[in-house]
């Protein structure tokens, strides 16, 4: 019995036949066990209309042509694993409506394998094919009206490239072209309205409107998820609106959106949490495969899968870019070729502090209860980054234990409308961090001192230490000083040149190597300390320093621990504590 070609693709995938990554074989296994639960599960809600499947596939080998490329002027022909993602995408759905089940569609490769030239075609199904059936029954559809569809890109000019490729696909068919109304700089459905539209950082009106279809065209380049999210305001006033997101891998990647969202499809993807309506595939290298094994490069590359032209020119200029990049022994070349054709995540630059070293810190990490016990009674240097008042200040704990090793901690202070301004525009989720009890939202815009001294006084684990010296960055921080010593705090400055933190940075990461370090597992820590670049002088003496200085990229937390790291190395502990608290 012959399989749908949706499925055959899934089969062969999960059955070894089709070499692909740990995530694409996830993907096709749900896609198996989802038509397993549609037979035998009364209460999944959803089926597999093949009917529905080979609508989107013959549209494109029936009615679309190539644009650009060796192909130009010839249909499409349709690759397997094409084949596998529009089936998906627009074959399953619910079983009583006929709506599609997927609200969002997140695909990831490799450059060069059609992506964009595949999104045209369905930004051209949407504008003409793209309606609601019943299940099997494409005779009763029914069209919703003024049929909108976005191609959504950081920029203009990439935005450009779908909506581009969309319009010349559109003039190349004649069954398409005679149903939409083609202008140099619109499009629309002749009969029932709507529009073909381009969204940017650079357009004026960024109001979502009402789409059915909604093109994400390289998300990684996205720096915020503003965009995106006005225009997924408009999805609900459609009946089966569907978010299309594609891209490949992207660089400096903590906490961007993109990464994020692909956390959350490797978790899909891996069961650990349902999510029906949003459909993942990822293809990317496996975490431990050798990326000069060519063998391999068809785990990002699908159009390796069948050789014809157009795969064997892609295969050529990957050969010769990986030659060029590991042969010049340039990290930025190499980078970019991990990044691009290993569709391999790369969340260290050349600058970064940590480079290389985010797998070891978090390895070095124990429970909350664990780090109460190895630092109870002990003494501890406070060190504090008091940022502008508007913005995240940090306390940072460096207790020297036995044997050279240092326990660390740190807790940030941020008020709570500028917290609520990240988590919508950076996505910084401070708000979950602070019901974790890693950070603190102050009142109203502004921090003040008495924050700052609460949290020495009363935070989670400042009971059980003996706060030895209160070390501080002298800019914006002298009130709160006098205020410590009047309580009996030993209060040292702490100079933000090379002469003063060199030494400390580099025996923060020195111990971190060594594995002298103890950490409570802290996220906002975690993510300050990967946020971190390092600069250097002609001397080789280094000190931290984000992007630019209004970078919603903190390193507050870490600047805070290396206040205390710098006093702390020179501890001896013959010395008694100045302030003692049980």
């Amino acid at each position: 019995m012959n399989q749908h070609p949706t499925t055959q693709y899934a089969t062969d995938v999960c059955f070894g036949k089709i070499v692909t990554c740990k995530w694409e074989k996830l993907s096709c296994k749900r896609h198996l066990d989802d038509l397993e639960r549609s037979k035998n599960d009364p209460t999944f809600e959803y089926v597999f209309d093949e009917t529905r499947a080979n609508l989107i596939i013959d549209f494109f080998e029936k009615f679309c042509h190539h644009v650009r490329g060796v192909f130009v002027g010839e249909l499409i022909k349709l690759e397997m694993f094409q084949k596998y993602d529009l089936g998906c995408m627009f074959g399953w759905v619910d079983k009583h409506t006929g709506k599609r089940r997927f609200k969002t569609g997140y695909i990831r490769m490799a450059r060069g394998q059609a992506k964009s030239t595949e999104m045209s075609g369905v930004v051209n199904f949407g504008m003409t094919f793209d309606a609601i059936y019943p299940p099997g029954r494409l005779d009763l559809r029914k069209f919703e009206g003024k049929p909108e569809v976005v191609c959504l890109a950081v920029d203009s000019g990439q935005a450009d490239i779908v909506w581009g490729d969309a319009r010349d696909m559109a003039l190349a068919s004649p069954k398409i072209a005679k149903q939409l109304k083609i202008q140099k700089h619109a499009i629309s459905n002749k009969t029932r309205g709507g529009k073909l539209r381009k969204l940017s950082k650079d357009t004026k009106n960024k109001d979502g409107g009402a789409p059915c279809i909604i093109i994400v065209d390289e998300y990684h380049d996205h720096p915020t998820s503003s965009i995106k999210d006005k225009t997924a305001f408009g999805k609900g006033k459609r009946a089966q609106s569907l978010e299309i997101i594609i891209t490949t891998a992207g660089e400096d990647a903590e906490n961007k959106p993109c990464k994020i969202e692909d956390n959350m499809v490797k978790k899909i993807l891996s069961g650990e949490f349902s999510a029906e309506s949003y459909f993942g595939v990822i293809r990317e290298l496996d975490e431990n495969d050798d990326p000069h094994d060519k063998k391999n490069w068809v785990k990002s590359c699908p159009m390796f899968q069948s050789p014809n032209e157009y795969s064997k020119t892609i295969y050529e200029e990957m050969e010769n870019e990986h030659d060029l990049a590991y042969g010049s022994g340039d990290n930025s070349k190499i980078r970019q070729w991990l990044i691009k054709r290993a569709d391999l995540w790369q969340t260290d630059s050349e600058q970064k502090y940590f480079s290389g070293l985010m797998e070891k810190w978090k390895s070095l990490a124990v429970s909350k209860q664990k780090f109460i016990e190895l630092t109870y009674g002990k003494d501890c240097f406070v060190g504090n980054d008091m940022s502008k008042r508007i913005d995240l200040t940090a306390n940072g704990h460096v207790f020297p234990l036995d044997d050279d090793v240092y326990a660390i901690c740190a807790h940030g202070l941020i008020p709570e409308n500028t917290a609520t301004k990240h988590e919508k525009g950076d996505r910084v989720p401070y708000r979950d961090w602070a019901k974790e009890g890693w950070c603190t939202l102050t009142d109203g815009d502004v921090n003040d001192d008495n924050a700052v001294i609460d949290n020495i006084h009363d935070g989670e684990l400042n009971n059980k230490w003996n706060i030895h010296e209160f070390c501080h960055d002298p800019y914006n921080t002298r009130q709160l000083a006098i205020a410590l010593e009047n309580e009996g705090y030993v209060c040292t400055e702490v100079r933000q040149g090379v002469v003063t933190l060199s030494e400390p940075t580099k025996k923060f990461r020195e111990k971190v190597i060594q594995g002298k370090i103890i950490h409570d597992g802290s996220p906002l820590l975690t993510w300050c300390i990967s946020n971190a670049l390092e600069i250097t002088d002609n001397n080789g003496n280094i000190k931290l320093s984000k992007k630019h200085k209004d970078d919603s990229q903190r390193i507050d937390l870490i600047a805070a621990v290396l206040n205390a790291m710098s006093r702390a190395i020179h501890y001896e502990k013959s010395v008694a504590p100045s302030a003692i608290f049980f």
